[in-house]
């Protein structure tokens, strides 16, 4: 069985009249897999360009015929799309600016440091990647790879699209679950607009907003005299929503005391106001959505599971912003000419050190906070497209953190045990004490997780409070 080729990261022109030089700088290269070609002149590096594909050119100033600078003048005139990287052992600040002048990407002073110039170049390659990029997503955003109002085509986000494509016309319950931000009134108003009910109006209900003792006639109506406040009759969400769709947002945060009326309203198809002693029929499509750990709430006696099942017939699990790869950069560019329109201002674009910066970024906020994000640098950005500067100073400066579980110094070495208590704690620590979830990234049974918990003493209370105080802010 053959070894399996490895995809190299980009193709380079090395354009320089020393053999030697030539050959060390393709070994280097190739061996930060970069596939190299090398030529000894400009005229022969020429005749390269019109036979094949370079992702970059590296060429010597100072060579016999055509010198760098000429050369780099030429390859811009007349290929634009390659950067062109220039290497003399004269340095100064006029070649570097005459190199540049002339259109160069970047200027490298000899003798090359092994690594260096590997570095520069990847750098180059990887920018010009990304604008390429920008600009097929403008592409990509005019055809709508979408769904309704939800963007995205990364394979997360095409499995959700098949879904929810599956169940529109279905009147089953569904439950959006994910993260705060992710966009679950999105899919709610999708699943409306697209089914059978789209004529019937669309309710929404943030149950976290909402005080507990309102709930019930906030969603049941009431009748005139029902209680002190009570001066007139009013219908209810659930009779608003009648032919149409009621969402309700914040499930988990459902009064415990209102949940077995809930669940004859949702089972049953019928409703009695605050006051009466009738029961009303309805037909609503029921849509709930949580960033809760419901699973772990039923356990936990604070969720009825009844409730639970018969909300959760359909689950729909949207992948926070930081799993979805590319669609930062899809979702960045509809927010900017949506924003940009809006605004009236002439922004078109992301630079490609903004573009690396936003996906560099964890987006804890996921797609609000994306959003959040390209309104201010639109309102900042000083020219046609937006730069670093125009982002939120937390994103320019930016650094991912690693958990080390290892180390050089033997000192520093931890026990098994030790490794698997401190990667359970960060990956709950990550997904807000999610036990549910957490269970599922880690391989185990929620008993198995559970039983861990309690051997080495982890405070997913903590965790679950963080979240609660985020949720509370937002």
């Amino acid at each position: 069985m053959g070894t399996p080729t490895v995809k190299a990261n980009g193709r380079v022109l090395v354009v320089d009249d020393d053999s030697e030089l030539r050959e060390w700088i393709s070994i280097e290269l190739e061996s930060h897999n970069l596939a190299t070609k090398a030529c000894s002149s400009a005229e022969e590096a020429f005749e390269a360009l019109g036979q094949d594909h370079f992702d970059v050119v590296v060429t010597d100033l100072n060579m016999p015929g055509m010198n760098g600078l000429e050369f780099c003048e030429r390859v811009v005139a007349n290929r634009p799309g390659i950067p062109v990287v220039v290497m003399t052992a004269y340095a100064s600040l006029d070649t570097a600016i005459a190199a540049i002048r002339v259109g160069a990407e970047d200027y490298v002073q000899k003798p090359l440091a092994p690594g260096a110039l590997t570095l520069r170049l990847n750098r180059v390659i990887q920018a010009r990647q990304l604008d390429a990029e920008v600009k097929r997503l403008r592409k990509v955003i005019k055809n709508q790879e979408t769904f309704d109002d939800l963007v995205g085509s990364s394979s997360a986000m095409r499995n959700i699209y098949d879904l929810l494509t599956r169940v529109i016309e279905s009147d089953a319950s569904v439950l959006i679950t994910g993260e705060s931000g992710t966009g679950k009134e999105v899919v709610a108003r999708a699943l409306h607009r697209r089914g059978r009910r789209k004529d019937g109006a669309f309710v929404a209900i943030n149950c976290s907003a909402v005080p507990a003792h309102l709930m019930e006639s906030e969603l049941f109506g009431h009748e005139k005299g029902a209680f002190t406040d009570a001066h007139t009759t009013r219908a209810g969400l659930f009779a608003q929503a009648n032919d149409g769709t009621l969402f309700l947002d914040e499930i988990g945060e459902m009064p415990i005391s209102l949940q077995p009326k809930l669940l004859r309203a949702v089972q049953e198809r019928l409703i009695r106001p605050v006051g009466s002693d009738k029961e009303i029929p309805i037909d609503v499509r029921i849509i709930a959505a949580t960033n809760r750990d419901l699973e772990s709430a039923v356990a936990d006696k604070t969720f009825r599971e009844d409730l639970y099942f018969r909300i959760n017939v359909i689950n729909v699990e949207l992948p926070p912003l930081r799993a979805r790869g590319r669609d930062i950069l899809l979702l960045a560019q509809h927010f900017l000419q949506h924003v940009a329109a809006t605004a009236g201002k002439q922004v078109a674009g992301l630079s490609s050190q903004a573009a690396e910066k936003l996906l560099g970024y964890s987006w804890p906020g996921n797609v609000r906070e994306l959003r959040n994000c390209i309104e201010r640098a639109v309102a900042l950005a000083r020219y046609n497209q937006i730069t670093v500067d125009d982002l939120p100073e937390k994103i320019r400066n930016y650094t991912r953190s690693h958990v080390l579980v290892t180390s050089d110094d033997p000192t520093e070495l931890v026990p098994m045990e030790e490794v698997e208590r401190r990667y359970i704690t960060r990956v709950l620590e990550a997904i807000n004490g999610n036990k549910t979830m957490a269970a599922k990234i880690l391989g185990f049974d929620r008993k198995t997780l559970y039983r861990k918990l309690s051997r080495y003493n982890i405070d997913v209370l903590a965790a679950d409070s963080a979240g609660e105080s985020g949720r509370r802010k937002r």
